[in-house]
């Protein structure tokens, strides 16, 4: 019985390994990232994309739908047992039925495997049969990447940091208020230091709510099973000389170590390490319209984002990755169905201005970036208004907050990225010519046609910079 169960588990073994090497010879795997900035819309872009790699009706831009070498699309079980599903059939069911509903947004680390089958191009096609190409694609908290930015910072330098960016704020008040009334230097009393903690938290989900994106640390936004822990009890202080070694400067120095340590390079190593491309979404409009310190924040945001993406940043990260890169990043502006399609250049332009720095700092050493408008789902329709004696190009949609029909225009984008973008570095409180409006709309009810997934703006092409090379 004893040598039944080695031979057993020595075959079992034996197989996996042979499945291994079949698929890194045979059926070669694409593992896309997937992350953003809150309300980016990360959980749509990917039950859209997956629905429309099943059915590709509306993917024309996928050059390999466009050649007919897509022979079938399926969803096979993840590789990774120990992560959770990404639940794409729910999501798409909430998206697509009669009473239609935005999915809830990402809370943390989840797959999906969506397996093509794809005849190859070529001279060569010919003596070559069809293929099965697997894309694993990882979704995360985009929140989460940006706490990279922290394996660089001590305690201090970080402290310092935060403090000076959120004086102006009145999100920030209360924790303030409270930080104003503590001593660094005494010895840690934990329900103060507990009350801190929780007035700091509270202070970084109204932030994220006013549309900053420097909402680190990331695990305070979405604790899951950590909440509560001492890795999640600390807050910025101001350096104090006289702190000893029980003080609580020291103790909250400490846990943001661990911090680093335990919470955010287990992620990286785990996950991140991993990954070969990467498509980061961005809510440009709802920044636009909460004015130019959002815009600016957003800004250092996607520069903090794009560190991640540099092995040579710093030597933890060299050693992780051991010299693989994620060679193609995709920045993509979302809700692009809020703008009438003459405005989808200026939105482009903007996204592109706005990763400039992040891209240039980057120093991919060969790897490839694109700035893109999306619409993941479309939830819109265009229509052209008279008002005062002028056109109006306008979209249509069910408002999310009461679910009537309403026509918007929200105002055109400027020409020029720099007349955003010069203001918002320039630390200007609101913009000078106009506000940028937003409307919120639901998802529209749709009856999906055989054979085509939910209706997008440039998915197809997203998709095609992504992974196009690979099919």
């Amino acid at each position: 019985m004893v040598i039944s169960s080695l031979a057993h588990g020595v075959t079992r073994r034996a197989e996996a390994f042979g499945d291994a090497v079949s698929e890194a010879l045979f059926e070669p795997v694409i593992r896309l990232g997937v992350t953003g900035l809150a309300r980016s819309g990360k959980t749509v872009f990917i039950t859209s994309l997956v629905a429309n790699l099943l059915d590709r009706g509306r993917m024309p831009q996928l050059a390999a739908v466009a050649e007919g070498r897509i022979e079938a699309a399926f969803l096979r079980p993840q590789p990774n047992h120990l992560i959770p599903r990404f639940n794409f059939e729910t999501h798409l069911a909430e998206m697509t039925g009669g009473a239609p509903v935005w999915p809830d947004s990402t809370r943390a680390v989840s797959e999906l495997r969506v397996s093509l089958r794809v005849r190859p191009n070529g001279m060569l096609s010919g003596f070559q049969g069809t293929r099965t190409v697997h894309l694993d694609i990882v979704d995360y908290p985009g929140e989460w990447l940006l706490d990279l930015a922290l394996l660089d910072k001590s305690f201090a330098e970080w402290s310092a940091e935060v403090l000076r960016r959120i004086t102006l704020r009145s999100e920030a008040d209360e924790f303030l208020r409270t930080l104003a009334q503590i001593d660094p230097a005494v010895d840690l009393d934990e329900p103060a230091a507990k009350a801190l903690a929780e007035n700091f938290a509270a202070y970084l989900k109204a932030a994220r709510l006013a549309g900053f994106s420097d909402c680190t640390p990331g695990r305070f936004l979405l604790p899951g099973d950590l909440e509560g822990s001492p890795v999640l009890t600390f807050a910025p202080l101001p350096v104090d000389a006289r702190a000893g070694r029980r003080s609580l400067w020291r103790t909250f120095e400490k846990r943001y170590e661990a911090y680093k340590s335990q919470v955010v390079k287990p992620f990286f190593r785990d996950h991140f390490s991993k990954i070969d491309r990467q498509v980061v979404l961005v809510d440009v409009l709802g920044a636009i319209h909460n004015g130019p310190m959002a815009v600016e924040d957003m800004r250092g945001g996607l520069a903090d984002i794009m560190s991640a993406f540099r092995p040579g940043r710093n030597a933890w990260l060299t050693r992780l990755l051991l010299g693989k890169r994620v060679d193609k990043i995709l920045f993509a502006a979302t809700k692009a169905d809020h703008l009438h399609h003459t405005q989808h250049p200026q939105l482009t332009a903007i996204i592109q201005a706005l990763t400039r720095e992040a891209t240039d700092r980057a120093q991919f050493a060969g790897a490839q970036t694109a700035a893109l408008s999306i619409a993941s789902l479309r939830a819109t329709v265009e229509e052209t208004l008279r008002h005062d004696g002028v056109d109006l190009e306008c979209v249509r949609g069910r408002l999310l907050e009461d679910g009537r029909q309403a026509a918007f225009y929200p105002g055109d984008l400027p020409d020029e990225p720099s007349q955003l973008l010069t203001p918002a570095r320039q630390g200007a409180e609101r913009w000078l010519d106009q506000d940028y409006q937003v409307m919120k709309f639901s998802p529209s009810p749709m009856s999906l046609r055989p054979g085509s997934g939910p209706p997008h703006i440039r998915l197809d092409r997203a998709a095609e910079f992504l992974i196009g090379d690979k099919l």
